[in-house]
């Protein structure tokens, strides 16, 4: 049984894997085709006013390059300033009404979000007892969190962090995809209303360069701390409370962002290697059902929350999708919804996984082991 290292090492490489299409390419030039696509792809979504269009594009492409013998990944540096970049978009979006939110309904977001994470649980519950994977394998890969956060937890409490990585980005590019064609075609989010992207806008650069060394020594912090997806919480949380309090101005330039879309579009889309695809092959049709189960109950909440709570609808879809919390805020903030109702329980969810992932893992561990 290969070591934690070894399994890494085979969940971003592929060195045996066959020859694609890409293979021969030296790796500038897989690079620069991988831009090159990745910017017509997006250009061609942000045409037809698809919301996140700057992030499904160069995902989309990543994902296509990755399975074709690219053999290539994104350095961790470049995701992790990517994430950094957007804890302090979510920040911004946030101004201090996420708390107040949260306690003014409190028993409403706890109620949602327990229903997400138990659901979750017993869909892990089930195909570990079908034998469709390794007990604490499928808790973690079905938990509804971050996914990069979720696969270093499954690694840390002895989970095949590969087939964790396959579940967790097939469900954040299910969701993804699913929440952007909906926001586009369901809700006509992105049609006709929407004000053409000005990449290149008048910039404060004193303000953004104070945006961005505060956000680099906040995630620096919070990754020291060792706190999971510290690199995203730990802008998220300092800028929100300096932004809060009036302290700074969070500037983020289209350009930046559209950057750091495409860093974290990459970053899943790469994922995706031919040997993860083949180790995961045989669960993959379980796998899916267990994803479109888990966005049914949650589009099921959001119709509650409709009804019930009078959330507006795409709203309450885009809070109860069962996304990474990254993603779901790219798709809010080209949207015109409620983001401080969405990033709230999106952030409550992800809290609460976190907090009770390792004690689930093991709890459905030992009842399957008896």
């Amino acid at each position: 049984m290969p070591d934690k290292q070894t399994q890494n090492q085979t969940a971003t490489t592929d060195t045996t894997a066959p020859k694609g299409l890409l293979t021969d390419f030296p790796t500038p030039a897989k690079w620069l085709f991988l831009v090159v696509i990745s910017l017509l792809l997006a250009g061609v979504l942000e045409y037809f006013r698809l919301p996140a269009a700057l992030l499904l594009g160069p995902m989309i492409s990543a994902i296509f390059f990755a399975t074709n013998g690219a053999r290539i990944s994104l350095p961790r540096l470049p995701y992790s300033a990517a994430q950094s970049v957007l804890g302090s978009m979510i920040a911004e979006s946030l101004n201090g009404q996420i708390l107040r939110r949260f306690l003014d309904d409190w028993l409403l977001f706890l109620c949602t979000v327990l229903s997400i994470v138990a659901v979750s649980a017993l869909i892990g519950y089930i195909m570990a007892k079908k034998q469709v994977l390794e007990g604490t394998t499928a808790v973690w890969g079905t938990s509804a969190g971050g996914a990069s956060a979720m696969v270093l937890m499954a690694e840390a409490h002895g989970a095949d962090a590969r087939l964790v990585a396959f579940m967790q980005y097939m469900r954040v590019v299910s969701v993804v995809t699913t929440a952007a064609l909906i926001a586009g075609f369901v809700f006509n989010a992105g049609h006709g209303s929407a004000e053409p992207l000005v990449l290149f806008p008048p910039v404060n650069w004193q303000a953004l360069a104070l945006t961005l060394l505060l956000s680099a020594a906040s995630s620096y912090l919070f990754m020291r701390l060792k706190i999971p997806a510290g690199t995203m919480l730990g802008p998220m949380v300092i800028m929100a409370l300096l932004h809060s309090a009036g302290y700074i101005e969070i500037e983020l330039p289209l350009w930046l962002l559209a950057i750091t879309y495409t860093m974290i579009g990459w970053r899943i889309g790469l994922a995706f290697t031919r040997r993860l695809l083949r180790h995961a092959m045989k669960a993959a049709p379980k796998v899916m059902l267990s994803i479109v189960t888990l966005i049914s109950f949650g589009g099921c909440l959001a119709v509650m929350l409709w009804w019930l709570a009078d959330v507006d609808p795409l709203t309450a879809y885009l809070a109860t999708s069962p996304g990474g919390l990254d993603s779901v805020a790219i798709i809010a903030a080209t949207t015109h919804v409620d983001i401080p109702f969405v990033m709230t329980l999106q952030t409550v969810r992800f809290v609460i996984i976190l907090a009770l992932g390792p004690s689930i893992s093991r709890f459905i561990a030992s009842r399957i082991g008896k």
